[in-house]
């Protein structure tokens, strides 16, 4: 069984719910997003979602857009990111979903895409804007390669949609809580609880949500209805606040660790 499906089945099996924190890879450097990594599974974590940098982030909001903003700065490309994963996974197996836009993939070759992800240890992909309709090579390639491809599904897809999407995925479906970008927000609405239910119909993937899931009374919520919460802006936040403190690491872990304490209260 892949390392997604694994841990999600790992979870039902223990009665809990997910936790996936997001961070950009190379901010504030590589060394620490390795550290980071380690940090976060060893405070809660289930899966990681990777960002690669990317110079036009169109589905993320200004927090996100400022932390590729410095990995770039840092001159961190996606080859950067699979010698990152390589690293890591020479001291862990949490499973790893790069989190991107086509663009970066593409230039290393869609012909050896899946052997690189794989050989580095990547376990799945989401690619912002990519379609189910335009995805048939891409798909493909993933699919020979053993690698999950996670699609986005919003408060605003109509159920055909949804099917469509529900169809194309592996691994797991990522529902939008908002229409919108990425960013940190007050309260979760209930299209996000309504979303969930409506894509049950058509698939028995677990079902993780994000955007704009910053508290654990947010966390909470999701795992009321959802198989798992993803957090990035408030985790990116975090490492913005505290780049050049020699504490960043521990102060990242402590979050997550107040992102996931509902957890114990069960």
């Amino acid at each position: 069984m892949k390392r997604i499906g694994a841990i999600f089945e790992s979870l039902r099996g223990e009665g809990r719910k997910g936790f996936i924190p997001y961070i950009t890879t190379g901010d504030p450097s590589l060394e620490a997003t390795e550290r980071i990594i380690l940090e976060l599974e060893r405070s809660g974590a289930d899966i990681i979602e990777l960002g690669v940098p990317f110079s036009d982030p169109m589905a993320d909001g200004p927090v996100i857009q400022r932390a590729s903003e410095r990995a770039l700065a840092n001159h961190v490309s996606v080859r950067d990111c699979l010698k990152l994963v390589r690293r890591v996974r020479s001291q862990s197996q949490i499973p790893i979903v790069l989190f991107t836009y086509l663009n970066p993939l593409l230039s290393i070759g869609l012909e050896r895409l899946g052997d690189e992800l794989r050989t580095a240890g990547v376990d799945g992909v989401l690619a912002t804007d990519l379609v189910p309709e335009e995805a048939d090579e891409f798909r493909a390639a993933m699919q020979v390669s053993g690698i999950d491809l996670i699609f986005l599904v919003a408060p605003t897809s109509t159920d055909e949609r949804l099917k469509l999407i529900a169809e194309a995925s592996t691994g797991f479906v990522y529902a939008v809580s908002r229409t919108g970008v990425t960013g940190v927000q007050k309260s979760l609405s209930e299209a996000a609880a309504n979303l969930v239910q409506r894509v049950r119909r058509f698939t028995d993937l677990p079902i993780a949500v994000g955007f704009g899931i910053s508290t654990p009374e947010h966390v909470s919520d999701v795992w009321q209805h959802a198989d798992a919460a993803v957090v990035g802006s408030r985790i990116v936040a975090e490492i913005e606040n505290y780049e050049n403190d020699p504490a960043l690491i521990e102060k990242v872990g402590a979050l997550a660790r107040w992102l996931v304490s509902s957890r114990s209260a069960r």
